[in-house]
């Protein structure tokens, strides 16, 4: 491999700016991520995707907000225009945890240190740097704008906050995957258009003054969404926003959204189609190091680089719809997936870094099982305001197919310098279950479990169910937890008859949206019929752009405008969470009192009989017998402990808390 030079990431410094020769910058990117030069990176694809279009750019990775401000002048003025994200993540995800204590470590960061991000970063940044240079353009993008576009819940100030447009003072918002809108910027700006009259390209958002006159485009329909000074008024009437902003994010023929701020007017362009296979393959072959920028080798290994490294995306979006999720928000329902041939190429390129050991750790995406999945007859989806795919039902033309994904798998294999590839990324039990995914071959999905489960994981599989309420999981947009137990079934066929001692693994969510404490008192008694003890349960964090968050706010649900009761205080989150510990003695007195009043004594029998029993504990044990429940306890004495990094989430499946654990915190929420 070709020894690396510095002038091979895009200049930090004016150093490096000197090295390739440039007079002038056209483009500088400031980011609240460290620079790590890898197509996982959303300010590191921005930059090579500029980079292609013949454009200088460069890129001031966490600017230092608390001196003389000198990291914003220090690249000088750009010729075009500065772009600005907040980073991978929300900034406030980042800082904050769901109790909204402050983290004490930055994944984003060198060594994981805090303090090199500030709070609502996209915003701070865009108006130093208008301070500092009022005349240049400012364009936003990145998850923290695209998901603060409109009228949002803040959650950590606890208020209903502007479009991000009018808290940032930036002059463009990018929303959603930016390769698309950005080609054509850029394209209006090298032909001479000014930046100010760059208003109608799809995918972006605008704040116009009172006196601006509206841009026509006879190709749009357009509707108007209850003002912000409506919304801080009425709840009720901010509820009703989401229902047209989610569905106008995702249709092909989308109206442009408007919305008064203040005596401006908020105007939301269409999305893009879903990006191509040749267009999302151009993204990835770019010539990115696939490394972190040389100026951090001396402060330490950035955590979220370790964890992707040696994994491989192979398509954006999700049909999923979950409602307490981000994803289709800003990725979009539809998938882009990329060719078989590109994502080979990155597999050869990572097999052939220095360091590589011959295992990759993921080769997924969103969800890691659905690459290639679209729509049968693409004018049904054309006209379709569903936010999900797959629910209540899977769409009978959704393509729910498997097949092309087992083939890229085994394409990957035969690499000679590929010992062993990882799907480390969530998989969607429920589309592996022939009850729930009628339409698909039954043989098929045994055949990608099979794949998966011999192949693919070490130790344990994790999936999601997230409840077992049917009332919560319908608004959730999850099928009902019947589906899990068919999965496990299918899942213990395929254990036994390949003698694997594998682990499954299922994630909750605590304290949703039309949660009740019933709801969590049954989630205890059926996981502990299963065999698995909690010991962490992910909280629900209300993030902007969902479904969730809107009801957690509002009370209300956007499509029925329904009134939903939502666990908001400590002492309901408390409450809910005390469930999980049914097993710890402080727990006892007041789990028998909370289901004796609600009338469960049913559940209060399952959690708790009043005969001393002899709990079997799910655990992988002998081979023939795994996740079976006749696996005598005096059989499974070996300790086991498997952990990987992320957050959040571990669950242990012991006699006592002291033999054995299984551990896993959960590398992303689906």
């Amino acid at each position: 491999m070709q020894e690396l030079q510095l002038s091979d990431w895009l200049p930090t410094t004016n150093k490096e700016v000197k090295i390739r020769g440039w007079e002038e910058l056209d483009v500088i990117l400031f980011s609240g991520d460290a620079y790590v030069d890898h197509p996982s990176f959303g300010p590191a694809v921005i930059g090579r995707i500029l980079e292609s279009y013949g454009l200088r750019i460069a890129i001031v990775p966490q600017p230092n907000v608390n001196d003389n401000l000198q990291d914003f002048v220090k690249m000088g003025r750009p010729k075009l225009f500065f772009g600005i994200t907040g980073g991978c993540m929300d900034p406030m995800i980042s800082n904050y945890n769901a109790n909204k204590k402050k983290r004490d470590k930055d994944a984003y960061t060198p060594n994981g240190e805090i303090g090199f991000r500030p709070d609502y970063a996209t915003s701070v940044y865009s108006k130093i740097l208008k301070e500092k240079f009022p005349d240049v353009p400012v364009l936003i993008g990145g998850i923290e704008a695209s998901l603060r576009r409109v009228t949002h819940y803040d959650y950590w100030s606890d208020k209903l906050l502007p479009t991000i447009l009018e808290t940032s003072k930036a002059d463009m918002l990018v929303y959603g995957m930016g390769e698309q809108p950005l080609r054509e910027v850029v394209r209006l700006l090298q032909k001479g258009v000014p930046f100010s009259s760059i208003t109608t390209i799809k995918q972006t958002a605008v704040l116009l003054d009172k006196d601006a006159r509206i841009p026509k485009n006879a190709n749009w329909e357009d509707v108007e969404i209850k003002s912000h000074k409506v919304c801080l008024n009425d709840k009720k009437a901010y509820a009703s926003n989401f229902k047209v902003i989610e569905q106008e994010s995702n249709k092909l023929a989308a109206r442009r959204i408007f919305q008064k701020v203040g005596d401006k007017m908020l105007m939301i362009n269409p999305p893009y189609p879903t990006m191509t296979e040749a267009e999302i393959d151009a993204s990835f072959d770019l010539p990115y190091t696939r490394l972190p920028h040389p100026k951090y080798n001396k402060r330490g290994a950035i955590p979220a680089f370790e964890m992707i490294k040696t994994s491989i995306n192979i398509h954006r979006g999700c049909f999923g719809g979950c409602s307490f999720c981000t994803i289709s928000a800003h990725q979009g329902k539809f998938i882009a997936s990329r060719s078989k041939e590109s994502v080979l190429r990155e597999v050869d390129k990572v097999a052939n870094m220095p360091d590589f050991k011959g295992y990759l750790s993921d080769i997924g995406g969103p969800s890691a099982n659905m690459y290639q999945m679209k729509g049968k007859v693409q004018s049904i989806c054309d006209k379709c305001v569903a936010p999900s795919c797959i629910s209540p039902v899977i769409c009978s033309n959704l393509d729910t197919s498997h097949k092309p994904l087992t083939e890229l798998y085994q394409a990957v294999d035969k690499h000679p310098k590929i010992k062993k590839s990882f799907i480390g990324s969530g998989i969607r039990h429920d589309m592996l279950v022939p009850e729930f995914n009628k339409n698909a071959d039954p043989k098929e999905l045994d055949a990608y479990t099979e794949e998966v489960m011999t192949k693919h994981i070490s130790g344990r599989l994790k999936v999601a169910p997230e409840h077992t309420s049917d009332p919560v999981l319908k608004l959730m947009r999850k099928p009902s937890f019947s589906y899990f137990h068919k999965f496990k079934e299918r899942f213990d066929k395929i254990n036994i008859k390949n003698k694997l001692n594998l682990q499954l693994i299922p994630y909750f969510i605590s304290n949703h949206p039309a949660c009740e404490q019933e709801d969590m008192a049954n989630l205890a008694a059926e996981t502990k019929d299963l065999g698995f003890q909690l010991e962490q349960v992910q909280g629900f964090t209300p993030t902007p752009m969902t479904v969730a968050t809107v009801i957690y706010y509002s009370g209300y649900h956007p499509y029925t405008l329904k009134k939903v009761n939502t666990p908001k205080s400590r002492k309901e989150k408390d409450d809910q969470h005390k469930f999980f510990f049914w097993y710890k003695d402080e727990n006892k007195a007041w789990i028998k009192k909370t289901l004796n009043k609600l009338g469960r004594e049913d559940l209060l029998k399952r959690l708790l009989p009043e005969k001393e029993e002899s709990w079997r504990k799910n655990k992988p044990g002998k081979t023939k017998n795994t996740f079976n429940d006749a696996v005598p306890f005096n059989q499974r004495k070996k300790k086991a402990t498997f952990a990987s990094k992320g957050k959040e989430t571990a669950i242990e499946d012991t006699k006592k808390p002291s033999v054995s654990k299984f551990k896993y915190k959960k590398k992303r929420r689906k």
